[in-house]
């Protein structure tokens, strides 16, 4: 009886170790299967900035697990220019954006250089999480911007840079952290405070803005508000001469444009109307925005490998906006809090377009006249990692505070340019490693 009753004690064992064992394998194939598959993130409709939260004293940390703000686009199959294998070395413009919890270098309180449009927390938006991120190239390591480090660099030198808003933006946020060590002083400005230079007077380093935006010669009849009396008059055989006289002067450019011509435009070649983009009722040859650019995109990079100059110059590519539901001019905004992930949005065709005539136009220009030329290119491929950012915009917040009077206000919002601080300021964290790092 005493034999009997041990075996069946072991066979009861026996069968609870194995159940056991078969539920622990049965569990651990489950969670294996569910984080090996693909959520498909339905899109949520965004709230509009009006009915968000009010500003809290303290800024959160996004958390990474929010999604109501992703929305699943096809995969872009579009890379940077040396993506294609990723064996290769580490791409400094491929990667993700990842939650940062020391946030921006600067505020809009330690920084008094933060022009009004882009003062987005000062103008009331109220969410602050687009502070948080940071960009991380895939393969390598960023580090953040050292602005002791890059002054230093800099000392008896000098930086311009010279295209579009874009290029005002991008120059105010490397201000604004370098203002941190060393307080920049304002020594000249257009009528229109436009072109701007700038003077680190311990460094003895020059930090200036050059407002063309076609970088080519243009008659513009548009006043500060944007509205146009006349179409623009551009002359594709002409560079803009505001830049190209000071070019000797500048030890390092960051050169960029684009999104002007798109805008209405009558083109002159050889002293002579050679067509036209977008003007219906002149009569004229349809030539389209993509041949003006390549154009002038071509024009520039003929004047820098020609010249005798030696100077460092950065090529910036195409901007991409965030405007959904319309144009800036048509009811078109930008409420999303969070950053999108790789293969969820894809380029719009006249973005594609404007980066492949840059890359195109910068391949040709290194490598027919690369061993002859005196300055040196480097391509600032920053629309991809930009376009993850559809949170780091104004918004309804490029005016002070839009919604006091009226929560349901109807507001223009600027979906191009970027708050200060905000996504922006990775640009400059690229840029020191291209430049000082390497």
């Amino acid at each position: 009886m005493q034999k009997q009753s041990n075996v069946c004690v072991k066979i009861a064992v026996s069968f609870f170790c194995l159940g056991l064992a078969f539920r622990l394998l049965l569990s651990d194939s489950f969670s294996f299967s569910s984080s090996s598959s693909t959520m498909v993130v339905k899109e949520t409709p965004p709230l509009t900035m009006a009915e968000e939260k009010t500003e809290s004293s303290v800024f959160h940390l996004p958390s990474l697990e929010t999604s109501s703000d992703l929305v699943d686009f096809p995969s872009n199959n579009n890379q940077s220019l040396s993506s294609q294998n990723e064996a290769e070395k580490c791409d400094l413009f491929v990667g993700e954006w990842v939650a940062d919890e020391s946030g921006p270098m600067y505020t809009n309180e330690s920084c008094n250089l933060i022009e009004h449009h882009q003062n987005c927390m000062k103008n009331g938006r109220p969410d602050s999480g687009y502070l948080y991120w940071r960009w991380n190239p895939r393969g390598c390591e960023l580090l953040k911007f050292n602005p002791r480090k890059f002054l230093d660099y800099m000392r008896n030198k000098s930086f311009a840079f010279i295209g579009d808003s874009i290029s005002r933006n991008h120059v105010q946020s490397l201000l604004c952290i370098l203002s941190q060590v060393e307080p920049a002083v304002e020594i000249y400005h257009d009528k229109e405070y436009r072109s701007k230079i700038w003077k680190f007077p311990s460094h003895n380093f020059t930090l200036s803005v050059i407002w063309t935006p076609f970088l080519i010669k243009a008659s513009i009849f548009e006043d500060m508000d944007g509205v146009s009396s006349s179409e623009t008059q551009l002359h594709l055989d002409t560079l803009d001469p505001l830049w190209t006289k000071q070019y000797d002067s500048f030890d390092f450019v960051m050169i960029g444009g684009g999104k002007w011509f798109l805008k209405t435009a009558i083109y002159h070649e050889n002293n002579t109307v050679s067509g036209c983009h977008y003007c219906p009722g002149k009569n004229l040859t349809e030539l389209g925005f993509d041949y003006a650019y390549r154009k002038a995109i071509g024009l520039v990079f003929e004047f820098f490998m020609k010249s005798s100059h030696k100077a460092t110059v950065f090529v910036r590519t195409t901007t991409p906006d965030h405007f959904e539901n319309g144009e800036w001019f048509s009811g078109g905004y930008c409420n999303r809090t969070v950053p999108f992930k790789e293969g969820q949005i894809e380029l719009i065709a006249i973005d594609s377009i404007m980066r492949g005539i840059e890359l195109e136009e910068f391949a040709k220009a290194t490598s027919l006249g690369s061993d002859k030329a005196a300055a040196k290119l480097k391509l600032l491929d920053t629309t991809f990692l930009s376009l993850l950012r559809p949170d780091g915009h104004p918004g309804p917040y490029r005016q002070y505070q839009p919604f006091a009077k009226d929560k349901n206000a109807k507001v223009q919002n600027d979906c191009l340019h970027w708050c200060l601080p905000g996504p922006i300021d990775s640009w400059n964290d690229i840029v020191m490693e291209m430049l000082v790092n390497a």
